[in-house]
């Protein structure tokens, strides 16, 4: 793949040391989320990371596998914000509430994806990581449906399909071997508690000029 590919895929065991040498490993706070970060996401209800890794679902597409995990420290729950397809999201853009954006994996640099594929658990749709050197197709974007202007840190949010409208959710169903103890991630047709989402440790990119300016003439 060349060097596309290479800024894409990070080792999972190298992730903490980079973020730890960027001097940001911050928890989300005050101030929006920005293009170019690199986060993790947590499942507000039932508590799991959403988690990819390079092994397969064995029903469905064969994509991919995208599940949840307990573990606060592992290195394949990264995903960088991006704008959506065939657009560009210049760094330290901030995310605003509605637009559709690429969460692509940092570890395998495939991206958050969906199509009409049963989950293999619960039934509900498939939610898989796809594409290569963070290229796939218009099934990966999600709109992020908030309140307020901005995806704030400290916010719980929903991503909502862009082209099949199911929200981003956990429910529960636990996966055996060879991924024991994660958790199913899929899509909903309805709007829960299941579908909520938060940011947490990352890489979080200063906000752009431009946002400094618009918040600075609104305090005036």
């Amino acid at each position: 793949m060349g060097s596309v590919a290479a800024e894409w895929r990070v080792s999972p065991v190298l992730v903490p040391v980079l973020v730890l040498a960027l001097g940001a490993a911050v928890h989300g706070g005050p101030g929006p989320v920005t293009c170019g970060s690199v986060v993790k996401l947590l499942n507000v209800k039932h508590n799991v990371r959403l988690h990819s890794h390079d092994v397969r679902y064995g029903s469905g597409s064969g994509q991919q596998s995208v599940t949840g995990v307990s573990s606060s420290d592992d290195g394949n729950s990264y995903w960088r914000v991006r704008g959506r397809t065939a657009a560009v999201c210049e760094r330290g853009t901030p995310v605003r509430c509605g637009q559709a954006i690429r969460l692509t994996h940092l570890g395998t640099g495939r991206n958050l994806h969906s199509h009409r594929f049963a989950s293999p658990l619960s039934g509900n749709q498939e939610v898989s990581a796809f594409g290569e050197a963070g290229e796939g197709d218009y099934l990966d974007d999600w709109t992020v449906v908030c309140s307020g202007t901005y995806w704030s840190r400290d916010g719980e949010v929903r991503f909502q399909h862009a082209s099949t409208d199911v929200f981003l959710s956990v429910t529960g169903e636990q996966y055996g071997r060879p991924i024991h103890g994660q958790k199913e991630v899929h899509g909903m047709a309805a709007s829960s508690q299941n579908n909520y989402w938060k940011v947490m440790e990352g890489i979080f990119m200063q906000p752009s000029e431009v946002f400094k300016a618009e918040q600075y003439h609104a305090e005036l």
